[in-house]
């Protein structure tokens, strides 16, 4: 394993049917999907390991009296923090610097270790929509941005919407309608997870780019040599996102003198005293319980069944403000409570005007938290109220159908289909085939990632929203006083 603390590329985000080249970037792994870092909804619940939700205003900021580990979730659950000038990045993550004297604040990982590693043991991560688009258009953002391939890639050049798309399809061979859209919303997940920016018509690497490794280099410069270049075609852009250049409106020329500064240990401390054999296994299973799609079993990985190389496994999650979660025999993890707000990491916020902000970082906005809650009435309070689940199931084979949601909301169908999407990139609601019947959404992934009392206060707050004046209900609120 590599000790080089710049090896710090994007997640591995191919479905696990499809095996990466290498593990060194990207363009070549399948690993151009949205990053690890997407907002938590008021529920507590685990933000997606491929795709985060961040704000389209601006990055979020973090605070020089900020704990490490509550800008770790921050970071996790909204993407770069956005450090103001001269201010320093928070322990265990690697400041990219802009020419104005701000910056962003990226996680570095222990050990150059990726989450491609996963591969190695073959465990799934959790798959992005699309991937091989997202790869594709990835790529051709940047043969349009890294305009000087003596420099590294970030920060690069703004280059022309059009000129990404005219690439693109260059790159296919195609440029029928649906091509162009798919590489619209390629763009967006792109723009979204911080891989790329995207702001009146032109596109910019986004920061993530900053974390290849300069081993990477070599090949990423051969692969945009064999890239063709951009056509002159037409194509309008009023459909991709906007973005401010920054929360302090940075200049359109900040790339000017961007730096990028890598820490040089992180976790060495804890990392320090065990043999390369057993660190190897520590850092393995951290990338495992980080950023599998499922639990994973400790047969798989010997730091999960050594209780005291568990116990620096521990450590290393608390650092980040994350909690190893055990069910039987198979483990993986979840925010820690102490770096929430209050509320929030006990599993708040599903019905509307219950929830608490938290203190680490955005949450659903009311649509998308209806949205969850209808979800998770059709799919899991009404089979289990059946007696077709056990109580404590937060897994579902019952989808709810997108005729029932359709029926039992007062979204506008656009404004409940933008919901679902968010839902579905943030890996809280999976979309299921229904047997015969057109489909539906069943809880997702992250809810795996649920601590015990995040478990029950979701169960209550799910109580309250599908039967606010029963008994039951009752009773929750008089706990509550």
């Amino acid at each position: 394993m590599s000790a080089d603390p710049r090896h710090v590329p994007a997640p591995a985000t191919e479905p696990a049917s499809s095996g990466p080249e290498t593990p060194e970037h990207p363009l070549t792994t399948g690993e151009a999907g949205a990053e690890t870092y997407p907002r938590p909804p008021e529920t507590g619940l685990e933000p997606s390991a491929t795709a985060h939700v961040r704000s389209t205003e601006a990055y979020a900021r973090t605070s020089e009296a900020e704990p490490s580990a509550t800008a770790h979730v921050r970071a996790r659950s909204s993407g770069p923090l956005a450090l103001h000038a001269g201010q320093a990045a928070p322990a265990g993550m690697a400041r990219l610097g802009r020419g104005d004297g701000t910056g962003m604040a990226l996680p570095v990982w222990p050990d150059g270790a990726t989450p491609s590693l996963l591969e190695e043991y073959q465990v799934a991560p959790v798959p992005v929509e699309r991937s091989g688009e997202t790869r594709r258009v990835l790529a051709a953002a940047l043969r349009c941005c890294w305009s000087d391939l003596t420099a590294d890639p970030w920060p690069g050049t703004p280059a022309p919407v059009d000129d990404v798309l005219s690439t693109y399809r260059a790159l296919i061979g195609r440029g029928d309608d649906l091509m162009r859209n798919w590489a619209i919303g390629a763009l967006r997940r792109l723009h979204d997870s911080a891989w790329l920016e995207v702001a009146d018509g032109f596109v910019r690497l986004g920061p993530r780019c900053a974390s290849w490794p300069p081993a990477s280099h070599a090949q990423l410069r051969e692969l945009m040599r064999r890239l063709p270049t951009a056509e002159e075609t037409p194509g309008g852009t009023e459909v991709l996102p906007v973005i401010d250049d920054g929360p302090d409106g940075a200049a359109e020329d900040a790339e000017a003198g961007a730096s990028v500064t890598i820490p040089d240990e992180v976790d060495t401390d804890l990392l320090g005293p065990f043999d390369e054999r057993r660190r190897a296994e520590i850092v393995a299973a951290f990338m495992a319980v980080e950023h599998a799609a499922e639990p994973v079993h400790e047969a798989r990985f010997s730091a999960l069944r050594d209780p005291v190389l568990r116990r620096t496994l521990t450590e290393m999650l608390e650092r980040r403000g994350r909690v190893l979660i055990h069910d039987r025999e198979s483990w993986i993890s979840g925010y820690a409570a102490g770096t929430l707000g209050a509320g929030t990491a006990s599993g708040t916020g599903t019905a509307s005007g219950t929830g608490t902000v938290s203190q680490a970082g955005s949450t659903l906005n009311e649509a998308e938290r209806a949205v969850l809650v209808l979800v998770l009435i059709h799919s899991v309070a009404i089979p289990r109220a059946d007696g077709l689940l056990p109580t404590d199931s937060w897994l579902s084979p019952f989808p709810a159908q997108i005729d029932e949601l359709r029926r039992h909301t007062k979204l506008p169908i656009g404004e409940l289909e933008a919901a679902l999407r968010t839902l579905r990139h943030a890996g809280l609601v999976t979309q299921v085939k229904a047997g015969e019947e057109a489909g539906g959404y069943v809880p997702g992934p992250q809810f795996h990632r649920l601590t015990p009392q995040a478990r029950r206060r979701l169960q209550e707050e799910l109580i309250l929203a599908a039967g606010p004046h029963t008994p039951l209900a009752a009773a929750v609120r008089a706990n509550r006083r």
